[in-house]
């Protein structure tokens, strides 16, 4: 799998042999191609950026370019076994919306996200005053994408509000690198957060 990030590597451990999947804001396509020929899967990418959607159909994944924040009535209820949204909830306007739409077309839904909550996110701003710059949030606060910001703590009190399970969670470093303050504390020392929820 060295040709996957290493999230992708954790959420292909998530996912069943033969499933239907759905990737929202799919990048490239690496995560399908690669389930498609380890995992057996069928399903669909959906991407805006036309050069990532020419990489998808490189791969031979099926895509769709879309604009995430548009919903995804295209979709019936229940058909995917998973939805998987990687580091784009951050970006999204409606992510509240996107969220339900994801448990409404899938079983289960995958979510991966930095998070803000990190202690040396927290540090940065009190010492220094000026939004955190880290592998998890490379871009300067004038030139990212990110626009909903969240921290572990907020996430899960979403989910716990909505009624929404968490059947899954790792919360990890940028390499994927678990260890034993993220498990006592991770909404101080996880820099990525990643969720398997079901409604």
């Amino acid at each position: 799998m060295s040709e996957l990030r290493p999230e992708l590597e954790k959420i292909c451990e998530w996912i069943d042999p033969g499933s239907r999947v759905l990737d929202l804001g799919c990048g490239d396509g690496a995560l399908l191609a690669w389930l498609q020929d380890n995992r057996q899967t069928t399903g669909y990418g959906v991407e805006i950026n036309a050069d990532d959607v020419l990489s998808c159909l490189r791969k031979n994944v099926n895509i769709i370019q879309a604009d995430l924040d548009a919903g995804l009535t295209d979709f019936d209820d229940d058909s995917f076994d998973y939805v998987i949204m990687t580091q784009a909830l951050q970006a999204l306007q409606y992510p509240n919306r996107t969220l339900s739409e994801m448990l409404r077309v899938g079983k289960q839904s995958i979510v991966t996200f930095p998070n803000f909550g990190l202690w040396k996110h927290r540090v940065h701003l009190s010492f220094k005053g000026r939004m955190p710059v880290s592998k998890a949030l490379p871009a300067q606060w004038y030139d990212t994408q990110n626009i909903h910001l969240c921290t572990v703590k907020d996430f899960e009190w979403f989910c716990e509000e909505r009624a929404m399970t968490i059947s899954k969670r790792d919360i990890v470093d940028y390499e994927h690198r678990p260890n034993a303050l993220m498990k006592l504390w991770p909404n101080l020392f996880g820099e990525v957060a990643l969720y398997q929820i079901n409604g």
